[in-house]
């Protein structure tokens, strides 16, 4: 884990370098024509990877001088990158809880580290994640088991497709997947790779809406393969200037499993900007069916750097 965090560290470092580089040379040397009229042929030069037709540009990631945007706390991601030489980081503990009559298990999820680093262009994005799981178990007539350990690493990258122009959303693709790097207890001992559908859309200046779909390769209870769909729609509203909060339905849909069954949740949370680049939160949730959890409860934190 720290080799990948370097190379994330170094590659940031290399990026703020270039860019100081750039702003240090000479006045008549310096492009002083707005951005949007600079390499206008370069797809590096887009905010976004494509543009609706009739969009006459904007958009894309927010700027040093707006809030960040996080994928956290809610389980949809948002529908936005983090934008070029931006490095941004978000925490988190989630403690999960879930019984079956004597049985019963609890789950202990952290720091849930999510790095994001943007290159290239302000529509792509790397990323890599890292989390440490305990479960605590105990069973009818059986001994109270608990155990902790390394999960597998996560790496993807995210692509800003679109902004939003009116009705039509803005998107983001994730093509991501975990390698087997965990410990013996957590690893799925497997590359299990997966693709994440981002949209979203700014309804008022105080209220938005989006959703994911995804799919991903899973394991079974028994190592068998299956495909493991994700689908989740989420409200966001904006409180005061500094407090917002969400609403989230989300499920998991195993096709092909034999023991895995759909889970169904709700939740909901709030987020406490502290200024533009650092972001608390704290959220909770219920499972709506037998399969999924009894509950869930989390915090965290976001930084930009």
């Amino acid at each position: 884990m720290r080799h990948i965090v370097t190379l994330f560290l170094l590659a940031f470092v290399l990026l703020q370098g270039q860019a100081r580089c750039a702003s240090a040379q000479s006045p008549e040397n310096v492009d002083l024509r707005p951005v949007d009229q600079r390499h206008h042929n370069s797809v590096f030069a887009q905010p976004t990877l494509f543009q609706w037709a009739g969009h006459t540009g904007g958009g894309g990631p927010p700027g040093f001088d707006e809030p960040l945007a996080s994928d956290r706390p809610d389980f949809t991601e948002s529908s936005t990158t983090v934008g070029k030489r931006v490095l941004q980081i978000e925490m988190g503990y989630t403690f999960a809880h879930d019984s079956n009559h004597e049985d019963f298990s609890d789950t202990h999820s952290y720091p849930e580290t999510l790095i994001r680093l943007g290159v290239l262009a302000d529509w792509l994005e790397l990323r890599a994640a890292f989390n440490i799981g305990t479960e605590n178990v105990a069973t009818s007539g059986g001994p109270y088991a608990a155990t902790t350990g390394a999960e597998d690493l996560y790496l993807g990258m995210k692509l800003g497709l679109t902004s939003q122009h009116g009705w039509l959303p803005e998107m983001a693709l994730v093509p991501q997947t975990t390698v087997p790097s965990g410990s013996s207890r957590f690893t799925s001992d497997e590359v299990l790779p997966g693709l994440n559908w981002l949209y979203g859309w700014d309804l008022t200046e105080r209220l938005s809406m989006g959703g994911s779909t995804q799919c991903n390769k899973a394991l079974d209870d028994d190592s068998r393969d299956f495909i493991e769909f994700a689908q989740s729609w989420t409200f966001g509203y904006s409180l005061t200037d500094r407090i917002g909060s969400y609403s989230e339905w989300f499920c998991l849909l195993p096709s092909g499993a034999t023991t895995v069954k759909p889970e169904y949740y709700f939740d909901g949370g709030f987020t406490f900007r502290v200024t533009n680049n650092l972001q608390l939160d704290a959220r909770g949730g219920i499972g709506l069916n037998t399969a999924a959890a009894d509950y869930f409860l989390g915090s965290g934190a976001v930084m930009r750097f």
